[in-house]
Order: structure tokens, then C-alpha cells, then sequence
């Protein structure tokens, strides 16, 4: 490839970085992450993971650096703008309208795409029916990928643990995202179910070309699905490589379960 197009990422992060008071929550954090690429997030609790996701949502401003979506800078949008520019989340606690159906919860989604006005809407002209069926077929056909078929009626907050967290996948979907940020997926999930997830991350990548990144506790997982890995600890980046390379990389083995009385006694 040599066009500058076919060869921009779709997330490039650049010394992104943010401050609480005199601490460094975020400390120049660097991240390319190409077109249908799964990347994953990795480090100890309180290692600055989610901060991270926050950064690139526009729930927090950078103090330091910056980011670009597909060569478009995103510092300073608010978070809407970004969602409509192409970046979805999930988040490490389910945010599902929980007394909504099923297919309403993705189509409330997809409310930025509607173009009828209130008049339309009050008086049910051809253009508000047009519209809301199309927007049905869309749900329904996000809802079968993510395995929801046949539930589009229950009430989200009565599904299943697992299965809300698809939906939360199928709502993201519904914004059109061309990068999709999930917040440890598969927690609280069986390995059935995470297994499952799994499928449904991988088709989803390869048939929207979608690029992920990805936080999850379970090494499992994320070592069978992730193609890159950056490793965070206190906030800073200490290793990035390949999965064989993360699982044998003393820093990220001496971050997850700590120095040996003989390293300790070398060190001092």
C-alpha cells in the first residue's frame, strides 16, 4: 500500500495524557490501531484502562496530546460528536435502558439518523411510518447478529446477564461506529457464554471492518483474540507487542503478580 489513505489508521493516540491535580492518571499513551484491527488493553486494577476509553469518548479532555480518528482530530469534541464521527463504547457496567424493549433499546440508538419532525411524528404521516419501519429492519438485523432474535419484545432489564451485554453490543452497532471500544465484554459471563461472545466479536470485525479495542481481565480471551496487546501500568504504557510477546514480557509479568524476595533484594 502506498496511497496515504490506505495507509492512515482509524485511531492514532499521541502522548494522550490527563492530570487530577498534582496525578498523572494518564501519562503519554501511544496507539495505532488500523482498519479491522482487535487490539487489547490490558494492566492491573487502577492501571488507567478506562481512563483511556474516556479519553477517546470525550468524557474527559486530555491535559497533554491527542487523537485522531481516521486523520481527524477529535480533541475538544464532546462526546455526541464523536459517537456521530465514529467512535462507540460499551461500558465495564451495563447501561441499558432497562424498562424499554429489546429492539426499542437499538433503535434509541440510531435516533441521530431520524429526519421527520415533530408534526410527523404527532400526526403519523407516510414519512414517520417510512422511516421507523426502515429503522426496524436495521435493529432487527443488528439484533440477530448479536444471537437476540426472537426477544425483541422482552424488556432489556429481564434478559439474562450475557445477553444484555450483546445488546450492548447492538447498540453500538446501531451508531455505524467505524471503531468500537469494548469495556471488559465478557465479565460476569460463563465461558459458554464468553465463547460465544468471542464469535460474535470476530464476525463482527470481519464483516463491518471494524477495528476494536479492547479491555478485559480475562488473559483467556484476550489472548485468543487480540492481534496487538499495550500493557498499562500506573498509567503508563509498559509493553506492547504481539500476545506471545505480552506473555512472556518480565515488566507485564512483574506488574500482574509482582516482584520475588529475590528481585526485591537486588533492587534495594
Amino acid at each position: 500500500m502506498t496511497g496515504t489513505e490506505e495507509t492512515m489508521p482509524v485511531l492514532r493516540a499521541q502522548n494522550l495524557g490527563i492530570q487530577f491535580g498534582g496525578l498523572k492518571a494518564v501519562d503519554s499513551f501511544n496507539l495505532e490501531i488500523g482498519e479491522s484491527e482487535l487490539v487489547g488493553l490490558i494492566g492491573p486494577n487502577g492501571a488507567g484502562k478506562t481512563t483511556v476509553f474516556n479519553l477517546i469518548t470525550g468524557v474527559y479532555k486530555p491535559t497533554e496530546g491527542s487523537f485522531y480518528l481516521n486523520g481527524q482530530s477529535m480533541n475538544g469534541k464532546k462526546t455526541h460528536q464523536i459517537v456521530e464521527a465514529g467512535i462507540a463504547r460499551t461500558f465495564q457496567n451495563i447501561r441499558l435502558f432497562k424498562k424499554m424493549t429489546v429492539i426499542d433499546n437499538v433503535k434509541a440508538a440510531m435516533s441521530a439518523k431520524l429526519s421527520y419532525n415533530l408534526f410527523h411524528a404527532v400526526f403519523r404521516t407516510p414519512s414517520y411510518w417510512k422511516q421507523e419501519e426502515e429503522l426496524t429492519k436495521r435493529a432487527e438485523e443488528l439484533l440477530q447478529i448479536v444471537h437476540l432474535n426472537g426477544k425483541e419484545d422482552y424488556e432489556a432489564g429481564n434478559l439474562p446477564y450475557g445477553e444484555q451485554r450483546r445488546l450492548e453490543i447492538a447498540r453500538a452497532l446501531a451508531t455505524d461506529m467505524k471503531l468500537l471500544l469494548l469495556d471488559e465484554p465478557a465479565a460476569g459471563m460463563n465461558p459458554t457464554e464468553t465463547e460465544e461472545l468471542l464469535e460474535i466479536i470476530n464476525y463482527i470485525r470481519d464483516e463491518f471492518k471494524i477495528s476494536v479495542l479492547l479491555i478485559e481481565h480475562d488473559m483467556s480471551l484476550v489472548m485468543k483474540i487480540c492481534e496487538r496487546i499495550s500493557v498499562l501500568d500506573f498509567g503508563t504504557t509498559i509493553a506492547s507487542g504481539t500476545p506471545e510477546e505480552i506473555a512472556n514480557h518480565p515488566k507485564v509479568i512483574e506488574a500482574y503478580l509482582g516482584k520475588d524476595d529475590e528481585e526485591v533484594e537486588k533492587d534495594a
